[in-house]
């Protein structure tokens, strides 16, 4: 796909996030809203999938490690043909199939069981770690908070795949720069976070997590030929897309109405 009918999907992503969060009463729509453009360029660009074949063993692998933004993976896998659209309207519903956190298989597509954070890195890393000794080549790809990273499960995964040169490893971080109480780099001393992924011997560097073009330039380079594991800091900004939720931490706990369901949708451009 050209840049341009990424940006397209990224917004139809965006929306269906606010209208699933607005059917189902649930939260975390600022949380979901920054990372869209980021998994909208990892499934169309950077992994290699067969939505027709979610178990291939040779698939690469996408781990949502912060699972509170679960619409957002939920509305991509539907959109690039892992299960009907349809299956959208069982988010949050007693006896559905979509979880607020995502569940190991719930649908095709989700790999882990996902959201208390600080387990997605070890968890990819694990994968990663068994393509090697199986002899594969496949990519595993973790998307991470920036306010994940104040935990130590990241530290000590971060450790051991610069050690084992596991560069078949990316993270993704949604440097949003909020979490749930208030600014990451107040809470926690984040910055320079490149820097501290460098210190442990990744292949790390920043973008603007906005950008299509840059997130499917890093999408489409190969693993680092030093066999570094790879952190891309993706500078990004929280219920990015609305103008009414962008950079207000109160959308990660509100939920949209149907007025603002409206409004977000004329400002997406797709009303």
């Amino acid at each position: 796909m050209k840049r341009e009918e990424l940006e397209l999907t990224a917004r139809r992503v965006r929306a269906r996030v606010i209208e699933m969060a607005h059917r189902a009463g649930t939260p975390h729509v600022g949380s979901s809203l920054s990372c869209v453009d980021i998994v909208v360029a990892a499934y169309w660009v950077g992994l290699h999938i067969d939505p027709l074949a979610p178990q291939d063993p040779d698939r690469d692998r996408f781990i949502l490690s912060k699972g509170h933004a679960a619409t957002t993976l939920y509305a991509v896998l539907a959109m690039r043909g892992f299960f009907p659209e349809d299956v959208l309207n069982e988010y949050a519903v007693n006896g559905g199939r979509l979880q607020e956190h995502p569940g190991a298989g719930c649908v095709p597509g989700v790999e882990a069981a996902t959201g208390s954070l600080g387990h997605g890195l070890p968890i990819g890393l694990g994968m990663a770690l068994a393509g090697r000794v199986q002899g594969r080549s496949y990519r595993v790809m973790v998307l991470m908070s920036d306010g994940e990273c104040e935990e130590g499960s990241v530290w000590e995964a971060a450790l051991l795949a610069g050690a084992r040169k596991t560069a078949t490893l990316t993270v993704l971080i949604d440097y949003n720069k909020w979490q749930a109480t208030g600014r990451s780099n107040e809470i926690m001393a984040l910055p320079p976070l490149v820097d501290k992924w460098r210190t442990f011997g990744w292949d790390a560097f920043e973008i603007d997590g906005h950008d299509m073009g840059a997130l499917m330039d890093v999408m489409r380079r190969p693993p680092d030929a030093g066999g570094r594991p790879r952190a891309v800091i993706c500078h990004t900004v929280k219920g990015k897309g609305v103008s009414f939720m962008e950079d207000d931490n109160n959308w990660h706990y509100r939920v949209p109405t149907a007025e603002e369901v409206g409004a977000a949708r004329r400002e997406l451009g797709l009303q």
